[in-house]
Order: C-alpha cells, then structure tokens, then sequence
C-alpha cells in the first residue's frame, strides 16, 4: 500500500493535478464526496481528512459528528470529464471512527468484512454485471424518450450510441473495461456491460459508472436515470449479476462433466440464493420503485427458481461456449442498478456462502408452476423478510441493519400516504 501511495502522490505532481476528491457513499449507496489540495493528500493518506458525518445519513448522531475519509489508494483515477480538463482525480475512501477503527456503517467495510469471512473459507468473489439505464430529454416527469428503438436496435432507431460511446471512453480511461453495449428492449433504454472482476474493484466501479453516465448525458445536454422503472407498459432497469466464486485461480462453480458444468459449490451457491432470495430483496432492491420492475410480463423475475433460460427465475445459468466451459458462472437477475452495490454483493456473497455451508438442498430447474415462492411484490413486504433474517443482519451488521429498516420503513410509510395520478385519473371522474 505503501508503494501505491508513493505513486499516487508521484502521478498528482507529474500530471499536476489541482483537486483530489475524496469519495465515499451513505448507506443507501448515495455517492458522496468533497476535495482537498495535492498539498494535503500525503497527510490524508497518514491520517484520514476529518468530515461532518451527522450529515450523512445513517452514519452518525450530531454529539459523535467527527468522522474520519481514509483515502484508498487503489482507486486513484483521474476524472476524464468536465470538457477535458484533468486537473482532477479521485480516490474512494474507507470510513473510520476518529480514534482510527473501521466504522461500522460503511457501506464498504460491510462488503470488505463479507469477502475476508469468503477468503477464510478459500474463496474469492468475482462479479460481472450488466447495467441498464434510461436517457430521457431532461428530468421532468414528462419523460421524454430520445428514440424508439427496441432491443438490439441500430442507427437510425439507436440515435443515442453517440452517448453510449463517449461513456464507454470515459470508462476506459477510469480503467473500467466495458465488454459490450446496446440498445435495450424498452424505448430509450440502454445497456453497458462490464468486465467480471474481484467484488469490491467491482462495487467501486458500479458506483464510479453510475457517475459516468450522467456526467456524459449532462454534457450532451440530456439526462440519464438508473431509475429502475420510469416508463409504465415497459421493461425497467435491472442489473443481472453474473457471479463465480474462484479458489486460488480455479473456478469454484465449474466441474466437468456435470449437469450444466456445474460444481457442488455452485449448486450449494444457487440454493442458498433461492432459500434466503426474498430475505434479501430489501436490500437489492431498495426503492419503493424497485417493486415495479418485479412484475411478470416484462422480463423480470419473479419467482425463487433456477434455469437457463427462463426470464421470470431469479436465476440462471448462461449457457457457456465449448471451448469455454470453465467460465461457468451464476447469473442473479432480481437487483436493479439503483441499490448500492456494497450491501448487495454482501447480502448475495452471504446468500450463497450459506448455501455451500449447510449442503442446501438445489431444487429442480424450473417450478414456477409448481408453487415456488414469489420475491416480495413491496419494498413493505421485502423489509417484512428482512426483518427476521439473522443472515442479512449478521451479513450487514447491528448498525447498517436497523438503520436501513428504519430508513425505508419511513420510505413505505410516505409512499402509503402519497396520492397518486393513477387514483386522481380513475376514480375522481367517477367517485
């Protein structure tokens, strides 16, 4: 790490940069971030920056406010926007308690703390996701659609590739590699997908893409949303997980021979996914919106089921080349990419691990006909699951558990009083 700081301050004086910013999220994965000068980086480094953290919600209370920024510095990347001025970098930080311990409501150390308990049992976590957006023409709740274009869909129905490509640019210079990108099924949607890499490089990058792509839609004069569902009669947002658990460089979810090339491991992975999917939910999808994309006929999932190719099971296993079937991997389809990452890659790691532990039992592929059990149909009854889970409360810790239950307890309780256009436009006509 210490090489890696010697570098860092290296490449700040080498490419004169004027401004670090220090970045870190809230528990609802809401990024944050506030800069300091080259000249104070070295000490950031040493000591952490010192910040407000009753500000922040879910962190402290006003009489313990001192929080302290541990700058991290794998993640030093110049930003590459801002019409091309590079005077500006950025590192992701670990949060601490001013006496120098890990504080427990950083959404960071919850996933650092999941992935040390899956090293001690020989794993590693890696993660690929596939993250769909919306461009609209502002931010109005009018939402006006750039183009029409459906799934696949290329010039002239695709008018927005412009955009995906100056993201995909940007990316690359913040050293997050896209492996492909398209339109998406519903108008105005798109998709970028990123390359697999270690969980945590993974969770920062999410965050980092999210940025990306609204910056890159500001500059175009136009607004991007991660909203999971904004347009009704349409397929939202989600952000399939294609997940492997690797031991040493050997990929723990493959074995020859098998039933899909699908290890003990990697079933025992899948079952602890179905077994505790709903306790879950709440935490890879945590917006009362979220709960509008989890609906059958728009290609979500909805039921705890298995397969290859069924839309509406939680899971799947894509289907790998011949000559590749090493790559065996699990794809977890039920999180949209407006949950914060570092709480579901651990509820999910959690999940998964427990599975391999307690030799859970995979059930048959497929089942929904049979009575398999539906993912919460609310964000009230994902909390409700939650609620009663020792593995999500062990996974997230006494501090991010209770404070995320309260958090959207109150988020559900504003919705219940909220009176919608749809009941203004159905009943006042007629009642």
């Amino acid at each position: 790490m210490e090489r890696q700081q010697e570098y860092v301050l290296r490449t700040v004086e080498e490419r004169g940069i004027r401004f670090v910013r220090l970045w870190f999220t809230d528990i609802l994965g809401i990024l944050k971030s506030f800069a300091i000068t080259p000249a104070d980086l070295e000490a950031a480094f040493e000591e952490g920056v010192r910040f407000d953290g009753s500000a922040i919600d879910g962190f402290t209370r006003d009489q313990e406010a001192d929080m302290l920024a541990r700058p991290d510095a794998r993640t030093f990347q110049i930003l590459p926007w801002r019409n091309g001025d590079s005077g500006v970098a950025r590192i992701f930080c670990n949060v601490e308690t001013p006496d120098g311990e890990p504080f427990q409501g950083d959404p960071r150390l919850v996933l650092r703390s999941n992935l040390q308990r899956a090293h001690e049992l020989g794993y590693s976590f890696y993660v690929g996701p596939e993250v769909e957006y919306f461009y609209f023409r502002d931010s109005s709740p009018s939402l006006e659609v750039l183009d029409r274009g459906g799934y696949f869909d290329l010039t002239p129905m695709d008018v927005a590739q412009q955009y995906r490509r100056s993201t995909i640019m940007a990316l690359e210079r913040l050293g997050i590699p896209v492996a492909s990108s398209h339109h998406e099924v519903s108008p105005s949607q798109h998709e970028l997908d990123l390359r697999h890499t270690d969980a945590l490089t993974m969770a920062d990058n999410l965050i980092t893409t999210r940025l990306a792509v609204k910056e890159v839609a500001m500059e175009h004069g136009i607004y991007a949303t991660f909203m999971p569902k904004p347009l009704e009669g349409y397929d939202g947002s989600g952000l399939h997980l294609h997940l492997s658990l690797f031991q040493n460089d050997e990929n723990a979810f493959y074995e020859p021979g098998s039933e899909h090339a699908l290890s003990k491991v990697g079933r025992g992975f899948i079952a602890g996914l179905l077994n505790h999917g709903r306790e879950i939910t709440a935490i890879t999808n945590q917006w009362v919106n979220s709960y509008k994309r989890l609906v059958t006929g728009f290609d979500a999932p909805v039921y705890e089921t298995w397969g290859r190719t069924d839309q509406s099971a939680v899971v799947r296993v894509p289907v790998t080349k011949a000559d590749k079937a090493s790559s065996t991997r699990i794809e977890y389809r039920a999180p949209d990419p407006a949950c914060n990452p570092y709480l579901t890659f651990s509820v999910i790691l959690a999940a998964g691990l427990a599975g391999i532990e307690n030799n859970y039992e995979l059930p048959a592929e497929g089942g929904a006909a049979t009575g398999a059990h539906r993912l919460p149909a609310t964000l009230s009854e994902a909390l409700d699951a939650m609620e009663q889970s020792e593995l999500v409360r062990n996974a997230l810790g006494e501090h991010v558990f209770e404070w995320f239950l309260r958090n959207k307890r109150r988020e559900w309780e504003s919705y219940e009083h909220h009176v919608s256009r749809y009941e203004l436009d159905r009943y006042l006509p007629m009642l």
